[in-house]
């Protein structure tokens, strides 16, 4: 990896950018808000790979497409330094680190059993990752929530979603989000016309993998082919990152399919929270566990499909759009319908708050655990492995 890629009148080679994210993966807690803060920070101060109008550009785009928006954001970053080539080793980077990691942790009842220790331990980690979501919520909505339609969209994901619990709703309320938000808009010549030539093999491959996994998924009673449909759909469904993610995630590998306990999901969840990387990398452990009961090849395969499959739409989406997105930008109505989505996507968080919260339970000692974590990420004095820690801890020795 000695290629050079040209920086503000510079060459780097695309190692050294990639040591740069990899730094970036190191430092990343938090979600994307955070993620963005150690993006600037990394790769606009201390490097000048790009401006800080440029990530934010890019931030706008990947809060438009569906997908882990800071992973794509990042992923971008790397397409414009390298193309395509580089745009994909941006992302292992980035990801792989804490894919690993997490396909490990999914043994982790397992491992449990064989050491006669008992999950009570993780009884803690349910309620902090409730903090952890209310936090998103409240920093997603204090930042979207600008007027009486913006407020009343928040509530209408909120309570839709918190009602009706079918994997379809998730995508319908942020799409009537996005319609709420453009016909309410005064501005004029919303949808002018530009002239684009869009890579199309991407969005052919695209619609290629979204239905034949569904195909495959139908015709084959295969659990790993299940896995990587479910992930890839979360994938393409989803906008706004790992914390919109969960209610849909939560809904069908819990709720409908039983893949795994509330307990088990909440337990996961949690941890990724003190790890850093993306919070997409949750489906590594998600896919792990659903593909529970076979070998342990089975369950890495479980784990694979479901880190692939949940990344995957996110990547060809990059690639379909970044090359065109200078003239796509320039489209009023796409920017107009974020902010109706990303509204809406701050109700679904909120929702997916107290659903979570009454799978818990409502006790005492999980109320505490919740407020004490609500009050440590407010301060931020404390980095969120130590808060993920020192949970555990509380569950093992209380």
């Amino acid at each position: 990896m000695n290629d050079e890629i040209n920086i503000r009148d510079k060459s780097v080679s695309s190692r050294t950018f990639l040591k740069d994210v990899f730094i970036c993966s190191l430092g990343a807690y938090g979600g994307p808000e955070a993620h963005y803060g150690v993006f600037t920070d990394q790769l606009v101060i201390k490097k000048k790979y790009i401006t800080e109008e440029e990530l934010i550009e890019l931030i706008a785009l990947t809060g438009i497409l569906p997908g882990p928006s800071s992973t794509q954001t990042i992923v971008a970053v790397g397409y414009k330094m390298g193309g395509r080539k580089l745009a994909l080793l941006t992302m292992l980077v980035w990801a792989l680190p804490v894919l690993i990691l997490m396909t490990l942790l999914s043994f982790l009842s397992q491992f449990l059993g064989a050491m006669n220790l008992s999950q009570e331990g993780f009884r803690y980690i349910g309620p902090m990752a409730v903090a952890f979501i209310v936090m998103a919520a409240y920093r997603i909505g204090r930042k979207v929530v600008s007027d009486k339609m913006t407020l009343l969209l928040l509530l209408f994901g909120a309570l839709t979603t918190y009602f009706i619990r079918e994997a379809w709703i998730y995508p319908l309320v942020l799409l009537i989000g996005g319609i709420v938000s453009i016909l309410a808009s005064k501005e004029k010549d919303l949808w002018n016309r530009v002239k684009i030539s869009p890579p199309w093999k991407y969005l052919i491959a695209f619609a290629f993998f979204a239905v034949g996994s569904l195909v495959l998924s139908l015709m084959f009673n295969n659990r790993i082919i299940d896995i990587f449909e479910s992930f890839y759909r979360y994938g393409y469904l989803v906008i706004g990152g790992g914390q919109v993610v969960v209610p849909l995630m939560y809904s069908e590998m819990v709720e409908i399919s039983q893949y795994m306990t509330s307990q088990e999901f909440l337990t996961g969840f949690g941890l990724v929270q003190g790890l850093p990387g993306p919070m997409f990398s949750f489906s590594a452990y998600a896919g792990g566990m659903a593909a529970r009961g076979g070998s342990v090849l089975t369950q890495v395969l479980g784990a694979t499909a479901g880190a692939v499959g949940i990344f995957l739409p996110g990547l060809l989406l990059i690639y379909f759009v970044y090359p065109v997105w200078e003239k796509l930008k320039k489209i009023k109505g796409i920017k107009t319908s974020l902010k109706g989505i990303t509204a809406v996507a701050a109700g679904l968080i909120a929702a997916a708050a107290v659903l979570l919260m009454q799978k818990s339970g409502f006790h005492i000692d999980n109320f505490v655990i919740m407020l004490i974590t609500l009050a440590l990420l407010f301060t931020k004095k404390i980095p969120a492995p130590l808060i993920v820690l020192g949970v555990l801890l509380s569950g093992f020795l209380l």
